[in-house]
């Protein structure tokens, strides 16, 4: 296993990220933490973890800057501007897309809570680049029209002690006409998977679903 931090040089911002590549990866995939959350969530490293041991590469970022992330905890506005975000992840797809340990490799997207709206606006906007994405816990309503624009297999995980996340999901499958996509179901899991073997349930399901669709992409 490479790892290597990386600051992501974008048009907007300089963002600091992780990066974890095995030998012979199948793929990478592109981590969109949720509310005010940041590239150091245990949840998503431990579903990171899960990717990097079925042979998948990972990169974890913080989509605001240090500054942004201060501001946003007095007034937690930004976590919620799913355009911001979105751009944010546009320009951690292309830089995947061209830097030498990544270039070449499929890319995936995982997205918790707003950040799963972010990543699937972002496949939205990089249908070319973006392979297949997964949501743990999602608000995938947040993408808005973006939702009709998908084209990248979706998978959707929810908790079943998450009612109101899971309507807001499956009324998003409604909107996604042009994706193969499928809602799954945790049982015992409420909105963070804190519940045990929970999260490593979720973590299953996603590697499972980048194991496939980044070996075998859907031509849009």
């Amino acid at each position: 296993m490479n790892t290597a931090n990386v600051t992501l040089e974008l048009e907007d911002a300089a963002l600091p990220g992780d990066l974890a590549m095995p030998d012979r990866p199948s793929g990478v995939v592109l981590f969109a933490h949720g509310s005010g959350s940041s590239r150091h969530s245990p949840r998503n490293r431990a579903v990171a973890a899960g990717l990097n041991r079925a042979g998948i590469g990972t990169l974890l970022i913080d989509l605001l800057t240090a500054r942004e992330g201060e501001a946003d905890e007095a007034t937690r506005e930004l976590r919620f501007d799913i355009g911001l975000l979105t751009r944010r992840l546009v320009g951690a797809v292309d830089w995947l897309a061209a830097a030498p340990a990544t270039a070449g490799s499929p890319i995936g997207l995982f997205g918790a809570s707003t950040g799963a709206a972010a990543a699937l606006a972002a496949a939205a906007e990089r249908r070319d680049r973006v392979a297949a994405v997964v949501s743990r816990g999602g608000r995938p309503d947040l993408a808005g029209a973006a939702l009709e624009r998908v084209h990248a297999p979706v998978l959707l995980i929810v908790g079943a002690r998450d009612p109101d996340v899971l309507q807001l999901n499956d009324r998003a499958t409604d909107r996604m006409r042009h994706a193969t996509h499928r809602l799954e179901i945790v049982p015992g899991a409420s909105h963070l998977f804190e519940e045990p073997g929970t999260l490593e349930q979720a973590t299953d399901m996603a590697v499972r679903w980048f194991g496939h669709y980044l070996k075998h992409p859907v031509t849009a």
